[in-house]
């Protein structure tokens, strides 16, 4: 069973706080908030763990853990991190080794290398695990696999969870691509989703929690103030980079396309000041690509050639001139990334044999759209949408 905490008394608070300010509606604020608004009260004389990165902080910006270590009616025992570590710093997909939180001398975990969910031993004693992560809203992110396995762990060992909403920060009302196949399952393919979901990671958690049969006691502290039509620059929140190659809102926006596209023999500006602004290889024409891509007229977006040399040697193409595209968002609220995405690869299959899109099965995680993408095949179109069933499905977990 699901359970949902967010004191009256906090939304008021966050609105009274911000009175000072008529022209702009209060910042959105976050789980942690709300539990440190109620001064932590459902937490109290417990044992605690968190699962947390850079991005879980208050927002003051303190972080999460500083915070709860702060009230001394809470006991935190242990950190847990995902991909990238505590400071987010790690290189993509590499392993992280355990360590010490400097500021706290508490253990951290890693839940990115040799383990991918608490065991047994670190949740024995520990009364709720929190997580408290910015997801980006996008199905490949890894951090998502990793709340999975936080909830089967925390199950299977009789703990309680608590998710700390967090913005989506491409908004909560658009769903969109092609939803992946359960068959083809993987730490960016947790469980079957569209590329873009249109949910929170609260509301994410509910879902994963019944429909995979998981059973953990969850507990979702729901944000006050957040609307699901937000991008996150209408939160009132400051960006922090989810992970190193998130750099901004529009590289978020853009992820869903271009981030598809990373596990194949092209360079998405990994290595570059534009992470996933820009698509490029020695062998592409920038300049016909953005051609093309301007002439099937997806909304929100504009396009110019660039030449770009990735100067990091884990990616493709590193101390290579690339010749490519830069997509350039115009209109937020406009933009259809996963058709952007679907433009893309019909550009460079239609004209570049010696692009390995046959890769792209690893992210899309389907077999049928491989086969598709081929022979360009009619149906394309109609396989790029998502699961009629997860609209369904969707709706009975939604929280805003």
């Amino acid at each position: 069973m699901t359970f949902r905490y967010q004191p009256e008394e906090s939304y008021e608070a966050g609105l009274r706080a911000e009175e000072g300010e008529p022209d702009a509606p209060p910042a959105v604020r976050n789980g942690i908030d709300v539990l440190e608004d109620d001064d932590f009260r459902v937490l109290r004389n417990q044992r605690i763990a968190i699962v947390t990165n850079h991005s879980g902080i208050t927002l003051d910006g303190r972080r999460s853990i500083d915070a709860l270590v702060a009230n001394e009616d809470v006991f935190l025992a242990e950190i847990f991190t995902p991909e990238h570590g505590l400071e987010s710093a790690a290189n993509d997909g590499a392993p992280i080794d355990d360590g010490i939180d400097a500021t706290t001398r508490l253990p951290v975990f890693s839940l990115f290398g040799a383990r991918d969910r608490p065991d047994s031993d670190q949740l024995h004693g520990i009364d709720a695990v929190l997580y408290d992560i910015q997801d980006v809203g996008c199905r490949l992110y890894t951090y998502i696999a990793t709340l999975g396995y936080l909830l089967e762990a925390c199950a299977e060992n009789g703990v309680r969870v608590y998710v700390l909403d967090r913005p989506n920060p491409l908004g909560g009302n658009e769903v969109e691509g092609p939803s992946s196949d359960s068959s083809s399952e993987s730490i960016t393919n947790y469980h079957p989703l569209p590329l873009r979901y249109g949910m929170t990671i609260g509301e994410l958690a509910r879902l994963l929690n019944v429909e995979r049969e998981i059973g953990a006691n969850l507990r979702i502290v729901t944000m006050a103030g957040w609307r699901r039509d937000y991008w996150f620059d209408q939160t009132g929140q400051r960006w922090i980079h989810p992970s190193p190659n998130i750099r901004d809102l529009d590289a978020a926006a853009l992820y869903p396309a271009t981030g598809l596209l990373e596990q194949t023999n092209v360079s998405v500006g990994r290595g570059t000041a534009s992470p996933f602004h820009v698509v490029g290889a020695p062998w592409i024409d920038g300049r016909a690509v953005a051609e093309r891509l301007a002439k099937a007229s997806l909304p929100g977006l504009k396009y110019e050639a660039v030449t770009f040399a990735p100067d990091d040697k884990r990616y493709p193409h590193a101390g290579v001139q690339c010749n490519g595209v830069r997509m350039l968002v115009e209109e937020r609220a406009d933009l259809i990334p996963t058709a952007l995405g679907l433009e893309l690869i019909r550009a460079l299959r239609a004209t570049y044999p010696q692009w390995e899109f046959r890769k792209l099965e690893g992210l899309l995680a389907r077999s049928d759209l491989i086969e598709a993408i081929e022979d360009d095949a009619p149906e394309l179109d109609d396989l790029w949408q998502p699961d009629p069933d997860f609209h369904e499905i969707r709706a009975k977990y939604l929280l805003y």
